[in-house]
Formats: C-alpha cells, sequence, structure tokens
C-alpha cells in the first residue's frame, strides 16, 4: 500500500519495517560506500553485497524482483560513463573506426564500465529498500535527529507536501484543455504543432501561478494548525536492542564486503 501517488513506501509489519529509520538511512549511506570502495572487477564483493540486498529484501517480505524492476530506471544515466571503455589504458580488445577517428576500447575500460553499472543497480536499489520499508515522515525525522542541516531537511519536507499540489494543480489544467478541445476520431485536437507549443508554453505559466497561491494558501492552513517546521510521527523514535544489533550485523557484512573484495 501507498500513502501517495509519490511515496513509495510498502505498509508492512516485518523487522526491517520496524527498524529504527535512523539504522536503516546510517546503514544505506554505508552500503553506498561500500560499493564505491569496491574494486573495479572485484565480482565477489558485488555479489556479496546483492545477497545482502535480497536478503534485506526477503526481511522486509518483499518480492524478490521488487527492487531490481525500479533500479533499472539508473540505467540511462549510468550508460553515461561508456566513454570510460575506450579512457581506461589496457590491453585493446578491437579496433572501431568511426570517420576520422578511432576508437580502442580495452580489458581494463570495459571491467571498469561494468563495475560502475552494477555499483550504480546495488545502490539505487539499496536506497529503494529504504524508501519502501520506511514512510517519509519517519526518513525526514531520521534526516533531523543526524543533524542533517535545517534548510535541507525543511526544502525536503515541503517538497513531500507540494508535490501533490503541483500534480493536482497540473491535472486541473490539462483537463480544462481537454473540456475545451474539440477532437474529431482518428485526428490530433487543435490547431499546428507551434500553436500547441505555445498553449504548452502558456499552461506552464498559469501551472506556475496556480501552484504558487495554492501553495502560499496550503502553508497558511498548515500555519493555522500549529506548523512549527516539523513532520510529526507516530514512531517515538527510541533506539531498541534490535535496532543496535541490526546495526551491528550491518557494519559486519559491509566490512566482511570490502574484506573478500580484496582477497
Amino acid at each position: 500500500m501507498q500513502t501517495s501517488a509519490f511515496d513509495r513506501y510498502q505498509a508492512g509489519d516485518s523487522a526491517i519495517h520496524r527498524l529504527d529509520p535512523r539504522v536503516k538511512v546510517i546503514i544505506t549511506v554505508l552500503f553506498v560506500l561500500s560499493n564505491v570502495l569496491i574494486p573495479d572487477g572485484a565480482w565477489l564483493g558485488f555479489v556479496l553485497a546483492l545477497t545482502m540486498i535480497l536478503i534485506i529484501t526477503n526481511w522486509a517480505g518483499l518480492a524478490w524482483d521488487f527492487v531490481l524492476k525500479r533500479s533499472l530506471i539508473v540505467l540511462p544515466f549510468a550508460l553515461a560513463a561508456v566513454t570510460v571503455i575506450f579512457a581506461v589504458p589496457g590491453v585493446a580488445l578491437a579496433s572501431i573506426h568511426i570517420g576520422p577517428w578511432t576508437l580502442t576500447p580495452t580489458d581494463a575500460g570495459l571491467i571498469r564500465f561494468i563495475s560502475i553499472l552494477v555499483r550504480s543497480l546495488l545502490s539505487v536499489q539499496m536506497a529503494i529498500l529504504l524508501t519502501a520499508t520506511t514512510p517519509f515522515p519517519d526518513l525526514i525525522h531520521a534526516l533531523r535527529h543526524l543533524r542533517l542541516p535545517q534548510p535541507l531537511v525543511a526544502t525536503l519536507s515541503f517538497m513531500y507536501r507540494y508535490l501533490a499540489v503541483l500534480s493536482d494543480e497540473t491535472t486541473r489544467l490539462l483537463r480544462a484543455r481537454r473540456a475545451r478541445s474539440a477532437q474529431q476520431p482518428g485526428m490530433h485536437s487543435g490547431g499546428p504543432l507551434l500553436w500547441r507549443a505555445r498553449v504548452a508554453g502558456n499552461m506552464v505559466g498559469q501551472l506556475f501561478l496556480r501552484s504558487l497561491e495554492r501553495g502560499d494558501r496550503v502553508y497558511k492552513a498548515m500555519l493555522a494548525r500549529g506548523y512549527t517546521g516539523h513532520l510529526y510521527t507516530l514512531n517515538p523514535h527510541v533506539m531498541q536492542r534490535h535496532d543496535w544489533l541490526m546495526a551491528a550485523l550491518a557494519l559486519a557484512v559491509l566490512a566482511a564486503i570490502q574484506i573478500l573484495s580484496r582477497l
């Protein structure tokens, strides 16, 4: 179950769901850092990191492919590192001629590219697990408890609240455009492309103004109801014995991954 269109939290009562959000945030950050420190081509380390993700996914009661499918969104961004295949010195694998240029992929470059791709997928998968097992207000409280800068925490909390406002205003504008646009079967509504582009530009301006006005009304309503800059949650945020044990276990596993990846 999701609490909103933008909240990817999956409700549950597993040990991972009950874990203190501060512990989950710290484990996620350390996991990403551990991935960065795994040497290129240390496939055992990457396999162990993936195993850790699958175990946490199982403990959280989620499907084994839950994080895998959602992590594929990182592929277009990770492919930007494809140039390292040709930039890292190593044994030449081939010679590719493109006009006046000659590209020479190397074995070291290919290994580094695959390692970057795997690191990106694993890091995003752990971040997905964090948001899937932790309500967003709990994440905000965890960041505040971890002494992150208050302006950053406040910006994230308002982004969470006002994304729904922006989405609602966009839906209203699109519905109004459809209501005012005649459309024959099998044909596009409206005029030529330039006219539709001008209409879209006007809609963006209207969206900004209407979202700004509605956001101001929402903020005043929040102040009238006692808002003081903090998101409240029913989670008491008190570290229990199992929180400390889970944190120690995660640190031990990450340390083991670093050691085994260098053997």
